[in-house]
């Protein structure tokens, strides 16, 4: 499949998306169960029909992920068949480009020590090259690593995920590890096929203060969102607000270096943010300790945020994963209000070229892994569509998906054209780029 040379700019070239929830947690240990989204939900059984809710709505783009933990059961030697189903139904049936998740948590059982194994960065560049050379008529857009972040915090600090490691130093040593592996895994894709894009997915969010002696903490919080981008795109240098604080927790000066001279370009900032979670308030608690609180449940800091991550990495911007919890209507209004927001954002010269509503349809808490109750008292209705717990028909339509349907129908009206530099041809991708 010939891809032409990507254009955006015009409202018609924005991506319109929605995300099927991958998460791929499959190793457990005892209490706890695995956390394997594609299972849980029965997308391994219904991929077509939970596919074909994209079409129906109108987009012209999907987020989708492979379980690597499935498609290699042993060190190279790899299963496609599931997958030679799947990627060519996307492209050539319903006419939808993914975007696809190379890596959303979960790590093949026979890598001992997940992410912390010294051989990761290797063993999943490894596996993105072979998908990358198989499929690379079909695919040309990536996201190496969905969201560093919270990656870290599940793994290295909180000990929740594997391999299990606590504290400070464990967030860094996975971070480190996560940053490698992108690195080797867009070099190798790259030398595949030159043509491909990528689309670096992070949790991104805001941290407010109570008082104005918390800012420089806040400040230092703000840094800490863009590690992984500044890793990887070779910022971490010694004037770094984060340089001393990694250094003192075991990082070489070298490694840190190491990153500086290997940079790769960032094609996409792929941003996921949602109202009720992304936005902090830091402050002082009755004990006297600093503390975090959730702070906007209305995602009033969302042009700010899109505003400074241009700003600072001067790419084009997707938003990769938004939504609200709560009712239709709750949710309805954060649709609206973000919509008019990335309006604004594009009026004023910041690129943001596409919108993922994410997920596409209910997907399962991640609580699930350490509850006793039943998988249903686990879903969390996030989507556009809404599993049909009394038989029958699969999905039940929500309100969202009309007035979504509106916004691609005429585009002009919902997010505009993008004024400034970034109105004319560009490397970035578009609606445009998947015929």
């Amino acid at each position: 499949m010939k891809q032409p040379k990507p254009q955006f700019g015009g409202a018609r070239d924005f991506l319109w998306a929605a995300g099927i929830e991958n998460t791929f947690v499959p190793q457990a240990r005892n209490g706890q169960r695995p956390l394997e989204e594609y299972e849980l939900l029965g997308h391994y059984d219904h991929w077509r029909e939970d596919l074909s809710l994209a079409r129906d709505v109108g987009l012209n783009s999907i987020r989708w992920g492979v379980p690597w933990h499935r498609v290699e059961h042993e060190r190279g030697q790899f299963d496609w068949k599931w997958i030679d189903e799947v990627i060519p139904f996307m492209v050539e049936d319903l006419k939808i480009t993914p975007i696809i998740d190379l890596m959303h948590y979960g790590c093949p059982f026979w890598l001992k020590r997940e992410f912390a194994n010294p051989d990761y960065p290797k063993y999943v560049a490894d596996y993105a090259a072979a998908f990358a050379d198989r499929y690379k008529h079909l695919i040309k857009w990536y996201t190496p690593l969905n969201e560093p972040i919270i990656n870290s915090l599940m793994c290295g600090l909180r000990g929740l995920w594997p391999p299990y490691i606590k504290g400070e130093n464990g967030y860094i040593r996975i971070m480190l590890q996560l940053a490698r592996g992108i690195k080797r895994t867009v070099n190798v894709i790259k030398e595949i096929d030159p043509s491909s894009v990528m689309f670096h997915v992070e949790a991104t969010g805001m941290t407010r203060t109570a008082r104005k002696d918390l800012a420089v903490l806040a400040r230092e919080e703000k840094h800490r969102g863009y590690i992984c981008y500044d890793l990887i795109s070779g910022r971490m240098t010694e004037d770094h607000l984060l340089f001393s604080w990694l250094v003192r927790n075991g990082v070489s000066p070298d490694e840190l270096e190491a990153f500086c001279q290997t940079p790769i370009k960032l094609d996409v900032l792929g941003m996921n943010f949602y109202p009720q979670w992304s936005t902090k308030l830091l402050y002082i608690d009755k004990r006297g300790r600093l503390a975090f609180s959730e702070t906007e449940p209305d995602g009033g800091g969302f042009m700010e945020l899109l505003t400074d991550y241009y700003e600072r990495y001067r790419v084009p911007i997707m938003i990769t994963e938004t939504s609200a919890v709560g009712s239709d209507e709750i949710r309805e209004r954060w649709l609206e209000s973000s919509v008019a927001m990335i309006k604004n954002v594009r009026q004023a010269g910041v690129p943001v070229i596409g919108y993922t509503w994410f997920p596409l349809f209910t997907m399962v808490d991640w609580r699930y892994r350490f509850g006793k109750e039943p998988l249903d008292h686990y879903y969390l209705e996030l989507g556009l569509y809404r599993l049909n717990r009394d038989g029958g028909k699969r999905w039940i339509e929500t309100h969202l998906v009309e007035k979504i349907k509106r916004y691609i129908e005429d585009p002009e009206k919902a997010i505009g054209r993008l004024n400034g530099s970034y109105g004319s041809t560009s490397e970035a991708p578009s609606a445009a780029s998947k015929t």
